[in-house]
C-alpha cells in the first residue's frame, strides 16, 4: 500500500504549471499525495488558489499577501482577506510574514526607505494575523533574514494564532523558539541537499507532531530532481529523506505528518 502524504505548501497557480496542471495533480495522486494546499501570495494568486479548490477535490487553499509584495498591497487588506478566507476549502491565512533578504542596500536606499518597507511588511503581517485570529484559522509564515522580528510579532498573538514556519532552514535552537510560540515548522526538498546539514540536524531534533512536509513547488525540487521544476509528487522523495534522517519507517512518518497537518489545518479533513 502506498503511504499517504500531504503537500502542505505548493504554488499551483504558478504559470509554469499552466500547460499541464491536471497531469501534475494526477501524478501527485498516483504518488499517494492526497492533499495539496495551494498558497496565495497576493489577491490574484489567492483567488486562483480558491478557484483551484473548486476544480480539484484534493486541493485546498491558503489566502494571503506575501511580504515581498508588501509595497504593492493596499493599506488595509483585512476586509478583502476576510471575504476570501471564508471559502469552505480555505484552510489558513498566508503566506504572510517578513522578508528582509532583498531590502535595498545602504548604497542605493533612499533615506528612510528600508524602515518604510519593514513597517509596511509588519503592518501587513499583523493585519493578516488579526483576520486569522478572528476567523479561527492558523497562518502560513514566510520568514527570510527576519527571524527575530517575525518571532516578536508572533509572540503578540500567542494563544490566538499558531503559525507554520514554512521552508524552515533554522538550527535546532531556532526551531525550539518557534515551537515555544505554539507554532510548527515545515521542511522542503532542501532537506535532501548536500549543503544543508543544519536542516537535517533540525529535522532529526524536532519532536513528533510538531512538523510537516511540503514542496514549495515549483521551487526547491529535492534530489534527484534538483534544478528541475518541483511538483507535489516530490513529497515522496522528501519523505524518504526525512524518514532516513529521523530513523523511522516511511509509513510511520506518513501517519505522523498527516495527523499533524489535519490538526493544524482542520478543514483538510473535508472533501
Amino acid at each position: 500500500m502506498t503511504p499517504v502524504f500531504f503537500d502542505t505548501h505548493a504554488h499551483l497557480d504558478d504559470p509554469v504549471f499552466a500547460p499541464d496542471l491536471p497531469q501534475v495533480i494526477g501524478r501527485a495522486g498516483a504518488a499517494g499525495i492526497t492533499r495539496i494546499i495551494s498558497i496565495g501570495t497576493d489577491w490574484e494568486s489567492s483567488a486562483s488558489a480558491v478557484a483551484l479548490t473548486e476544480k480539484y477535490p484534493g486541493v485546498f487553499a491558503a489566502v494571503g499577501w506575501h511580504p515581498e509584495q508588501a509595497m504593492a498591497a493596499p493599506e488595509d487588506v483585512r476586509d478583502a482577506l476576510r471575504a476570501l478566507a471564508r471559502g469552505p476549502k480555505v484552510v489558513a491565512i498566508g503566506e504572510t510574514g517578513l522578508d528582509y533578504y532583498r531590502l535595498p542596500t545602504a548604497e542605493v536606499a533612499k533615506p528612510g526607505e528600508v524602515e518604510g518597507i519593514k513597517r509596511k511588511q509588519a503592518a501587513l503581517f499583523r493585519q493578516q494575523l488579526d483576520v486569522a485570529a478572528e476567523l479561527g484559522l492558523n497562518c502560513v509564515i514566510h520568514e527570510r533574514a527576519a527571524f527575530e522580528d517575525t518571532v516578536a510579532i508572533m509572540q503578540e498573538y500567542v494563544g490566538r494564532v499558531r503559525g507554520v514556519f514554512h521552508c524552515f532552514v533554522g538550527d535546532p535552537a531556532a526551531m525550539r523558539r518557534v515551537l515555544a510560540l505554539g507554532s510548527l515548522v515545515s521542511f522542503t526538498g532542501i532537506a535532501t541537499f548536500k549543503n544543508a546539514p543544519t536542516v537535517r540536524e533540525t529535522l532529526a531534533a524536532v519532536p513528533a507532531g510538531r512538523f510537516m512536509l511540503e514542496t514549495d513547488c515549483p521551487y526547491l525540487a529535492p534530489v534527484p530532481y534538483r534544478g528541475k521544476r518541483c511538483e507535489p509528487a516530490h513529497v515522496v522523495d522528501i519523505a524518504a529523506a526525512a524518514a532516513q534522517v529521523r530513523g523511522c519507517a516511511v509509513a510511520d512518518l506518513s501517519a505522523e505528518t498527516c495527523a499533524t497537518a489535519e490538526a493544524f489545518f482542520p478543514k483538510l479533513t473535508g472533501s
